[in-house]
């Protein structure tokens, strides 16, 4: 497997650098300065940069990133307004080939109308559709589109790592602990991310396998998330994608 290292920018964000001998690519630089204070310590070469959807926190620091390494290829989602540079702008099925790494391109709206995931050998690059122990707001797209988005990322095998682009796990859990207060999976994982955090620790990447037994939004046909969004909407929920709508609203206002 490439090694992966981790990047914190702003207050919560995750710059994600793939690493092949001294040759590198980013996933979703917002802020090119720890990007750059990072290649200069590793003596490391940016070959390309990827990008999962159009907002700033994601996009922003694209142009001084070309600026100090001009033949970098940029790639994006087709369906997102881009940054105003020459790039490849993706499809789901697409493929990126990088130093024999090859990236599976996965078209995933909900958050935003043209966001896209980069899955390969174990990896998934996730942006701000699934975060651990949650998911992202829908900004653009429906909750349906949203729920068929992670279900799609949930049918990747378990081991997959995921490297989304937030820290937002323990605020995430507290949710997850209010839809499923006897789910032991919460608990457990509450503890865990706890001594992670206040180590300094990132809680990331997570496990797949892992998530689908405490992020609630990744088990709305269990008839215990079923039971409490019916619970908090004081209503039936006949379908997961119902489930789902609730699930997001209340989270909104939690």
């Amino acid at each position: 497997m490439y090694p992966v290292i981790t990047v914190p920018a702003f207050n919560d964000n995750y710059i994600w650098l793939i690493r092949h001998e001294n040759h590198c690519l980013v996933v979703d630089p917002g802020d090119a300065a720890p990007v750059l204070e990072r290649l200069a310590a590793l003596e490391l070469q940016l070959d390309a940069i990827l990008l999962t959807h159009h907002h700033h926190d994601h996009v922003g620091g694209v142009g001084e990133l070309l600026g100090h390494f001009p033949h970098a290829k940029l790639y994006g989602p087709k369906l997102d307004p881009m940054p105003d540079h020459h790039g490849q702008w993706l499809e789901d099925g697409d493929q990126i080939n990088w130093h024999g790494l090859a990236l599976e391109v996965i078209h995933v709206p909900g958050h935003t109308r043209g966001h896209i995931a980069y899955y390969s050998e174990g990896m998934l690059f996730c942006g701000d559709t699934l975060f651990s122990a949650g998911c992202g707001r829908l900004f653009e797209g429906t909750a349906e589109q949203m729920y068929r988005s992670l279900e799609r990322l949930a049918a990747l095998p378990d081991d997959t790592l995921i490297y989304c682009a937030h820290e937002y796990t323990l605020s995430n859990l507290r949710f997850a602990y209010a839809v499923e207060p006897v789910n032991p999976a919460i608990q457990r994982q509450i503890g865990l991310i706890s001594k992670r955090r206040q180590q300094g620790l990132p809680s990331l990447p997570s496990r797949l396998g892992d998530e689908k037994s405490f992020n609630v939004f990744l088990r709305c046909e269990a008839d215990s998330v079923r039971f409490s969004a019916e619970k908090h909407a004081l209503k039936c929920v006949e379908n997961p994608i119902d489930t789902f709508t609730i699930l997001r609203q209340w989270k909104d206002a939690f």
